[in-house]
C-alpha cells in the first residue's frame, strides 16, 4: 500500500498534541510575562511610599498582592497540568521548569512589596516623623533597577543581559551594608526611637532580599537558554550569599 504524502492517524494526533503544547507554552509564559508586571508595579509604589512617606500609596500594594497570590496559583497550575499531559523532554522540561521556579521567586517578591509597603505605612503617620536614610533611598532604587533589568531579560530571554545582572548584584550588598551602618547609629544616637530605626533596617533588608530574587530569575533566564545552572557555581557572584 502507498504511504507516500499521507498522514497516519498516529501522526496526526503527534501534531495536533504538538500544536496544543505550543498554545499551552505560549499561555504559560505570557502568564508568567503579566505576574512579572504586576509585580513591578507592586515594589515600585512599595518603594515610592516609602520614600514620600505616602501611606496611600501603601493601601495600593495590598490589592496588587492579593492579584500576585492568585497568579501564583494559576501558573503552578499550568506547569503541572503541562507536565502531566505533554510529558516535555529537553528544552520544553526546560521551559516549564523555567516558569515553575520563576513564579515561587515573583511570588515571594511580592510578599516582600506587601512587608515594605506595611512598613512604609507605619513610618508615615509616627507622632515625630522621620526622613528616610539617602543610604536607604539609594538601596531601593538599585534594587528596582535590577528588578527591571531581571524582567526585562525575562521577557526577551536576554541570557546576556541576565549574567551581566548577576555580576552586578554585589552593588546591592554593599548598599545594604552601607545602609545598615548609618542605621545602627542612628540606633547610637537616638535610642527612644528605636522601633523606627529597626523598621528601617528590616526594609534594607527585604529590600536586599527582592534583589536576590531577582538574581534568581536572571540565574533561571540562563538555565532556560543554555541548560547550564549556575546557582552554586563560578558563574554566581560569592558576595551576594
Amino acid at each position: 500500500m502507498q504511504t507516500t504524502g499521507t498522514t497516519t492517524g498516529w501522526d496526526a494526533e503527534r501534531v495536533t498534541l504538538g500544536r496544543h503544547f505550543l498554545r499551552d507554552m505560549e499561555g504559560l509564559w505570557g502568564s508568567v510575562l503579566r505576574m512579572s508586571a504586576v509585580v513591578e508595579s507592586a515594589l515600585t509604589t512599595s518603594v515610592r511610599a516609602l520614600v514620600d512617606g505616602r501611606a496611600d500609596l501603601a493601601e495600593e500594594v495590598f490589592g496588587g498582592e492579593r492579584q500576585i497570590n492568585r497568579s501564583d496559583v494559576q501558573v503552578e497550575h499550568e506547569c503541572l497540568r503541562m507536565l502531566a499531559l505533554h510529558q516535555p523532554v529537553a528544552s520544553d522540561l526546560r521551559r516549564v521548569a523555567t516558569a515553575l521556579r520563576i513564579n515561587g521567586d515573583l511570588e515571594r517578591m511580592g510578599d516582600l512589596a506587601d512587608h515594605i509597603a506595611r512598613r512604609a505605612r507605619k513610618l508615615a503617620r509616627p507622632a515625630r516623623p522621620v526622613a528616610i536614610p539617602p543610604s536607604l533611598e539609594g538601596l531601593a532604587l538599585e534594587v528596582l533597577t535590577q528588578v527591571r533589568a531581571a524582567f526585562d531579560a525575562l521577557a526577551k530571554d536576554d541570557a546576556d543581559g541576565a549574567r551581566g545582572l548577576i555580576a552586578a548584584d554585589a552593588r546591592v550588598d554593599r548598599a545594604r551594608q552601607a545602609v545598615l551602618r548609618e542605621l545602627k547609629q542612628s540606633i547610637r544616637a537616638e535610642p527612644d526611637r528605636v522601633n523606627t530605626w529597626l523598621r528601617l533596617i528590616n526594609t534594607a533588608r527585604n529590600l536586599e532580599r527582592v534583589a536576590d530574587h531577582a538574581t534568581n530569575i536572571a540565574e533561571a533566564i540562563v538555565y532556560l537558554k543554555e541548560g547550564e545552572i549556575i546557582r552554586h557555581g563560578p558563574g554566581r557572584n560569592p558576595a551576594a550569599d
